[in-house]
């Protein structure tokens, strides 16, 4: 069989996209307990940064207390660095995985 290449369309422009796929990856924002902080501070800091409803906050503070970490928010990096930052801070070890 031949083919007739003339009848398949041809673009005139090729561009070269660039994705920035780490931008785009859904990451968590994971908060790690330690032997610092006050519950009423953690939730406090996650009410305020991650705008957890005071409900939430406690409940991630329950798990960050006794499982030893807890992800607290899900979104980009773009997203989810700035409220890292924020959390540490605040003396609360966080970290975008």
């Amino acid at each position: 069989m031949q083919y007739n290449w003339d009848t398949y369309a041809t673009p005139d422009v090729l561009e070269d996209v660039e994705l920035d796929v780490d931008a785009t990856l859904e990451r968590e924002l994971v908060v790690f307990n330690d032997d610092v902080n006050t519950f009423d501070y953690v939730i406090d800091t996650l009410m305020q940064v991650c705008q957890h409803t005071a409900e939430q906050a406690e409940q991630c503070t329950l798990l960050i207390h006794f499982k030893g970490k807890c992800t607290v928010k899900v979104g980009t990096f773009n997203k989810l660095k700035p409220m890292r930052d924020a959390i540490c801070d605040r003396g609360i070890s966080a970290e975008v995985l």
